[in-house]
């Protein structure tokens, strides 16, 4: 008999419920590398990963899957920047135009193209970081020129504290943020919120414990 409460189960459930256009970046930080092969084997190739070194470590226990589709959605530190850019396809949280100016110095120097999700912080929440959204718009002429790096898209989360209407709220002012910028990708939603994401038109959920969670 199947297992009903395997990653694979848990894959096709979320997988039904997406709305046509929305990926599932599966949040394997702090997961070891078996549960990465179990999601793979399911068809699973993005995942996600927000420890340099936990991340380096694990591509290189699965370096017989590769290619797989790698995002860094953690915390960026000017001191790991290129050690990400290396490592990383795409970065869902570059938060400063100082920090977009030494990643796209980096990435020339590397001969590399990452593409990245800029981190906009549209609530007060001292425990995340991101843009205030006028100092972005106000950046955003730069930004789009700041090659090597390919802005594709905002990323944003919701802070632990609001209700299902004001993450509602967030979400679509979030996505109406990047429709005015020209950005086509959206990276917003949690394994707490994502079905509220994925509604306002998020084009990447990020889903960790629901997804990885031990089966009891």
């Amino acid at each position: 008999m199947a297992d009903v409460d395997s990653i694979g189960a848990r894959l096709r459930a979320i997988g039904l419920e997406l709305p046509r256009g929305t990926r599932l970046l599966a949040v394997s930080k702090g997961h070891p590398s078996a549960r990465i092969r179990e999601a793979v084997a399911e068809g699973q190739r993005s995942f996600g990963e927000s420890r340099l070194q936990e991340a380096l470590a694990k591509q290189q226990e699965l370096v017989d899957l590769q290619p797989l589709d790698w995002h860094f959605i953690g915390r960026l530190q000017a001191n790991k920047v290129r050690g990400v850019v290396r490592a990383f396809d795409t970065i869902h949280s570059l938060d400063s135009l100082e920090l977009a100016h030494r990643m796209a110095r980096i990435a020339h120097e590397e001969g590399l193209c990452p593409k990245v999700f800029l981190q906009v912080k549209l609530r007060p929440d001292p425990t995340k970081g991101g843009f205030d959204p006028k100092v972005l718009r106000a950046s955003w002429p730069e930004l789009r020129e700041l090659a090597p790096l390919r802005c594709i898209g905002l990323m944003t989360m919701a802070p632990l504290d609001l209700d299902a209407d004001q993450r509602r709220c967030l979400f679509e002012e979030c996505a109406a943020m990047a429709g005015a910028l020209g950005l086509k990708e959206i990276s917003m939603g949690m394994s707490g919120d994502w079905r509220e994401a994925a509604a306002a038109g998020s084009t990447w959920v990020r889903i960790g414990g629901a997804l990885f969670r031990s089966a009891h």
